[in-house]
């Protein structure tokens, strides 16, 4: 393998995959990352068996061939180089030679023969989705995935097509909260696989590559236990979770005799401040409503107590009840919006969180004894 690449090219595709490769030494070849030069392209892939990813890259190919070397260490040189063109070289001893300008550096690697064979997946059919579109849903629905392993099915978000409407939603749950967002799509939704359930890491790497500045548009596509999502030369895939999604719809209220509507950012910053004297392990505080007020307050005997109040128009039955303040914070930064509606039924029912300019996305958030 011999070949020459833009060194912004080289590292753009090196720090796409540095959140895939395996930083547990379970199989020490997957912390490396697969070089293999073919036609006027350098592929690069990664895998930890369950999430796979691989870009191509335009170089100047001299001879073709393959490599793996460890994708940090290779990510750390090339992030240091000058900004020069790359020659990259596999030698017969299993090192890549890199020079840059004045730059040498051998690194030590394995034959790409070595490299596990990456998760391969090819849809019949995809479907175009808006970049922004998908990057809102995941980071308003991730916040609420399970990361308790012994509770496999709930360590992703859950995607279905609604047959009524044709939106898509996504929903997670841990237990103690959810987060759900529908939203429609200017493609046919038919063709998308309903009642899946992404991985968070799968998740995570989606994220990313939909929030690349480049993004406009993802393809996307499920079948059997397999995801792929595809942007331009750039080709994600991961391995689904097996298992039942519960009835999630028995959590959402179907009730709400109470409803307030508040600045976010003033109720994320008085849950911030009041939090800090809440109990460590339960992060509990107390919300009292009352006329035109939301007080909101902690006690930690070994720490002292802490109280806000802030102005609401609500002129209803007062109302107190706790929470996991934690919970409550994760749901209003996930939302970005402006102003929230928070609306209870009683002190023993989950209450939710709706942005007002946005009815399609919902929190849910399960009380607690104070």
């Amino acid at each position: 393998m011999k070949l020459t690449i833009t060194k912004t090219e080289l590292q753009r595709g090196l720090t796409r995959i540095q959140a895939i490769v395996e930083k547990r030494n379970s199989m020490p070849i997957l912390a490396n990352v697969l070089l293999e030069a073919e036609d006027n392209s350098l592929r690069l892939a990664a895998t930890d068996l369950e999430v796979g990813m691989q870009g191509l890259h335009e170089a100047a190919v001299e001879k073709p061939g393959g490599i793996t070397v460890s994708a940090k260490k290779l990510y750390e040189i090339v992030r240091e180089l000058p900004d020069e063109p790359v020659h990259l070289e596999a030698t017969k001893n299993s090192f890549l030679a890199i020079k840059c300008a004045r730059v040498n550096i051998n690194l030590a690697g394995t034959a790409a023969e070595e490299y596990p064979t990456l998760p391969s997946f090819s849809p019949e059919k995809t479907v175009p989705v808006q970049a922004a579109v998908l990057s809102s849903m995941i980071e308003r629905t991730m916040y609420a995935s399970s990361v308790d392993e012994t509770r496999y099915n709930l360590n992703g978000v859950h995607l279905e097509v609604l047959s009524e409407s044709g939106k898509i939603r996504m929903v997670a749950t841990d237990g103690h909260r959810l987060a759900q967002v529908d939203r429609t799509l200017a493609a046919d939704t038919t063709a998308l696989a309903s009642g899946v359930i992404i991985p968070r890491k799968g998740l995570a790497e989606l994220k990313r590559l939909v929030d690349e500045d480049d993004s406009d548009e993802i393809e996307l596509a499920f079948e059997g236990n397999s995801g792929l999502a595809r942007k331009g030369d750039v080709t994600l895939v991961m391995r689904l979770i097996e298992g039942e999604f519960p009835n999630y719809s028995q959590v959402v209220p179907k009730q709400i005799s109470r409803r307030i509507t508040l600045p976010a950012d003033d109720l994320g910053r008085a849950l911030r401040r009041v939090a800090l004297l809440s109990s460590e392990r339960s992060r509990a505080v107390k919300i009292e409503i009352s006329a035109n007020k939301l007080a909101i307050s902690s006690n930690n005997p070994d720490l002292g107590e802490a109280s806000e109040e802030i102005d609401i128009d609500f002129d209803g039955e007062g109302l107190s009840i706790g929470f996991n303040a934690r919970y409550l914070l994760d749901a209003v930064s996930a939302l970005k919006a402006k102003e929230v509606t928070l609306g209870f039924q009683d002190d023993t029912s989950p209450a939710e969180l709706v942005p007002t300019d946005d009815e399609d996305t919902l929190g849910v958030i399960m009380p607690m004894r104070i």
